[in-house]
């Protein structure tokens, strides 16, 4: 349990780190990078840290070592309960999108497959508009943008290729491997999220800079998000995760210019945090503090 504690709160400091210096970077800046370093930083440091920088602590609870190791037992088996459904989810999840594209491709001449405005597409029913494949990427159109009018028919298709070329679909799931293996990391998790936010704003910048009218985009923004409701949401997509987009619109539309005191504010905090987190020992219990808990036990009856 201390172990958990150690992960999540070394995981929550160096995620509000590179949050501060996130928001300390221009707008137009890529953010990705940032939570690319956290995310193993995270995995890498407690693993180094439990062998290298730990101190002995005593068993608080003082239980006997067939409660603890029972105890030990009941988390090793939900740990393992979570990491199995969390695999699960993500072959069903690939099976579907897989099994989309195979039934399009099948439907070659219905517009199962189509280039638009420049770019290979998988036309779809519903499912998109979003970037799949981990070896070969593939951009996924619904039908119904297909009937957008040319500009904004536009900026769906060039937000995906931009995905697809940054290899963003491959970077989102390395980068989620970890969970697998550590479900219970809170801290994981939102930085996993934090990381699908900063690609997706880094993809808006990348479409506006190329094609311009940032506002026109982010209406287009509203309008997709509106005509998605309640549909099958991928990432990366051209509407992101649940959640984002009020975040997206305000960066492209109306970002809050730093003060010359959060420019120095925010460096300094994010230092802070990374200071804490390498002073921060790796919390390790005593040897053979349940052996002496069981004999305590054993004297008492």
């Amino acid at each position: 349990m201390l172990c958990i504690l150690y992960v999540n709160l070394a995981g929550f400091c160096l995620g509000l780190a590179a949050l501060s210096f996130e928001r300390a970077l221009p707008t137009t800046s890529s953010r990705r990078w940032l939570w690319c370093l956290v995310i193993p930083t995270s995995v890498v440091l407690p693993g180094l840290y439990r062998f290298h920088h730990s101190w002995s602590v005593a068993d608080v609870f003082v239980q006997p070592a067939t409660v603890a190791q029972a105890y030990d037992t009941s988390i090793n088996r939900v740990w393992l309960t979570i990491s199995g459904l969390l695999l699960l989810w993500g072959l069903v999840s690939a099976w579907q999108v897989s099994r989309v594209v195979r039934l399009s491709r099948e439907q070659r001449n219905a517009d199962g497959m189509a280039m638009i405005d420049g770019v290979p597409v998988v036309v779809t029913d519903v499912m998109g508009p979003a970037t799949v494949g981990f070896w070969h990427s593939r951009v996924l159109l619904p039908r119904w943008v297909l009937a957008l009018p040319g500009e904004e028919r536009q900026y769906v298709v060039r937000h995906e290729e931009e995905h697809r070329r940054a290899h963003d679909g491959r970077l989102l799931f390395v980068m989620s491997l970890p969970l697998l293996l550590m479900p219970w990391n809170l801290a994981m998790w939102w930085q996993i999220r934090r990381l699908c936010l900063a690609v997706e704003m880094d993809c808006d910048n990348r479409v506006v800079n190329r094609l311009g009218n940032a506002t026109a985009y982010g209406e287009l923004l509203l309008k997709v998000a509106q005509a998605t409701i309640g549909g099958p949401r991928l990432q990366p997509a051209f509407l992101g995760g649940v959640g984002t987009l009020e975040r997206r619109l305000t960066a492209l539309l109306a970002p809050t210019p730093l003060r010359h005191v959060q420019r120095f504010l925010l460096p300094a905090a994010a230092l802070g945090l990374l200071f804490v987190v390498v002073l921060m020992p790796h919390p390790m219990l005593e040897k053979g503090s349940h052996v002496h808990a069981t004999h305590a036990v054993r004297a008492a009856k």
